[in-house]
């Protein structure tokens, strides 16, 4: 992907083409647009099957993709 979609405080949550809509990424994904806006912003931790589709759609590891905040302790 060309550039991954931030929230409000920089962290990356889903990896977008600059010209992948929120509409398109649901229609490909089987969610709403909303759906993709609450998880790039934050707002919703998506489900594990929805995680792995959208790491298998942009070909990364679910750990390139989302932060689970683990720092080791």
């Amino acid at each position: 992907p060309d550039w991954f979609m931030c929230d409000a405080a920089g962290k990356r949550m889903i990896p977008r083409d600059a010209e992948l809509e929120q509409a398109d990424l649901g229609e490909h994904l089987d969610v709403s647009r909303q759906a993709v806006n609450a998880i790039e912003t934050g707002k919703y931790d998506p489900s594990l099957p929805l995680a792995f589709k959208i790491s298998r759609l942009f070909a990364l590891p679910i750990e390139e993709i989302f932060d689970d905040e683990f720092n080791g302790d």
